[in-house]
């Protein structure tokens, strides 16, 4: 990584109130979400976290769901607003990449609707048969 800045897979220095507002706030597909559909998120999944060296501050969060053999799921990957440009989501995907190689996952997922060009450095492609793929959401209410 870069000399200020570095990456941590402790779940115990995350700054949860601000991967909150990221992700509740800030991004598109997490928009609305609870503090505490967050805390069981990140207590049933592998975290990532990028943060300044001289400050401590986090800047970047992402987290992977998977079995640990055969699949896993990329997902929450969010880069603070002030420090992107630096290099900051190539270092994190490089850095989770790197992490999940010793398994020898089959498959690794993600969806996203503004980065392919970073997830394509890593290998990322679109699915050559998507007609396969198939999701259940659930309903969205106003509550």
């Amino acid at each position: 990584m870069h000399d200020d800045f570095e990456f941590s897979t402790d779940p115990a220095r995350l700054d949860l109130d601000r991967v909150h507002t990221w992700l509740a706030d800030e991004s598109y597909w997490a928009m609305g979400r609870s503090r505490a559909a967050l805390e069981a998120a990140v207590a049933a999944s592998r975290n990532y976290g990028v943060y300044d060296i001289a400050s401590g501050a986090q800047l970047a969060y992402a987290r992977v769901i998977t079995d640990g053999v055969t699949f896993a799921w990329l997902c929450d990957v969010f880069v603070d607003a002030e420090a992107r440009g630096r290099g900051i989501g190539v270092a994190l995907i490089g850095q989770i990449m790197a992490s999940l190689e010793p398994l020898g996952l089959r498959r690794i997922g993600l969806t996203t609707a503004d980065a392919h060009g970073l997830y394509e450095r890593f290998g990322f492609r679109p699915l050559d048969q998507p007609e396969q793929w198939m999701a259940r959401m659930a309903p969205i209410t106003t509550d």
